[in-house]
């Protein structure tokens, strides 16, 4: 059976894709072209779309090839990236965020206000995305709707930090029943809210950069001080935890960011990798048995996020890709 993502894959395979977009940028890095994995244990395990801060770069990486590549110039920084159904990349990029075809056609853009910063975004469908936009006097959400370019939403979230616009958050997100994960990176904390942002459930994190809500109705944080892993049920019992410390040290990875949960109930670790002197990614099965390991800098910059392509269902549709 074909997956939902296969043919959304196969438009970037399409020999006439320039090799440089008309909003396309140099980074000042070098793009770097995987030319294949045929052992499956690097590259090849997984098809995928990469991103990591400080190279803004996203990579499109198919058998363990790199297949299409897409640099937004030098500064700060990839955070959140999604592939649609429908082949077009949405992703953040802290001063803006963009949607771009495979062909490198920028169809929606937005700016984010001077003195703001958007760290995550999702699609809801095809038409509308959830935004978080962090600024001074706290975060808000954006619901819009790219369609008619109309802002649907646009909520202050709660928050009580007194820290500044840059630790607010980095990756919210809206459930399959339509509430909203909201992780506090400045001072801890994973918050469940109802659309009008009363508070339903709390999750005990210390500086959480994620926050995934399974498909098994447990929630998935990333804490990127304690560098680790931690699986909550509904009443808030801590029912998996995974540490970095756990890892050999030849492949202990450092510098935490999201995680991936895959349908075989594996997670990956994604990683900004200490400038190249450990792994960007970790893959772990539930017994903690590590499984898969990506140390390439040759090909890969830091591994801030991925997205499995063949794993999950619909993109668009919160809660069928656990990431």
């Amino acid at each position: 059976m074909k997956h939902i993502m296969e043919e959304a894959v196969a438009k970037f395979l399409d020999p006439t894709i320039p090799k440089w977009g008309p909003h396309e940028e140099e980074t000042g890095r070098p793009v770097r072209l995987a030319e294949g994995d045929p052992t499956g244990e690097g590259l090849g395990r997984h098809d995928m779309l990469y991103i990591g801060e400080g190279d803004n770069t996203m990579y499109l990486i198919v058998g363990g090839k790199t297949v299409w590549t897409y640099s937004t110039g030098k500064g700060w920084e990839y955070d959140d990236i999604w592939m649609l159904t429908n082949g077009n990349i949405l992703f953040s990029r802290m001063y803006w965020a963009a949607e771009i075809t495979p062909h490198k056609e920028q169809v929606w853009r937005y700016d984010a206000p001077e003195g703001t910063e958007i760290h995550t975004l999702q699609p809801l469908g095809l038409d509308k995305l959830a935004m978080v936009i962090n600024e001074q006097k706290g975060p808000r959400l954006l619901i819009i709707n790219k369609k008619t370019g109309e802002t649907e939403v646009d909520k202050e979230i709660p928050y009580g930090s007194p820290n500044g616009t840059h630790g607010q958050n980095r990756r919210f997100r809206v459930t399959a029943d339509g509430t909203y994960l909201m992780p506090y990176l400045s001072y801890g904390d994973v918050v469940e809210y109802d659309t009008e942002f009363n508070e339903i459930r709390r999750f005990k994190a210390k500086k959480p950069w994620a926050a995934i809500r399974l498909k098994n109705g447990n929630t998935l944080i990333s804490d990127e001080s304690d560098e680790s892993v931690l699986e909550y049920d509904l009443e808030g019992n801590l029912v998996w935890h995974f540490s970095v410390s756990e890892l050999p040290e030849d492949i202990r990875i450092a510098g935490t960011q999201s995680c991936v949960r895959l349908e075989n109930g594996n997670t990956i670790l994604c990683a900004r990798g200490e400038g190249g002197k450990t792994p960007q990614l970790v893959e772990i099965t539930p017994d903690k048995k590590v499984v898969w390991v990506l140390k390439d800098w040759e090909h890969l910059g830091p591994g801030t996020a991925i997205q499995v392509l063949y794993d999950g269902g619909i993109p668009e549709n919160p809660g069928e890709c656990q990431r």
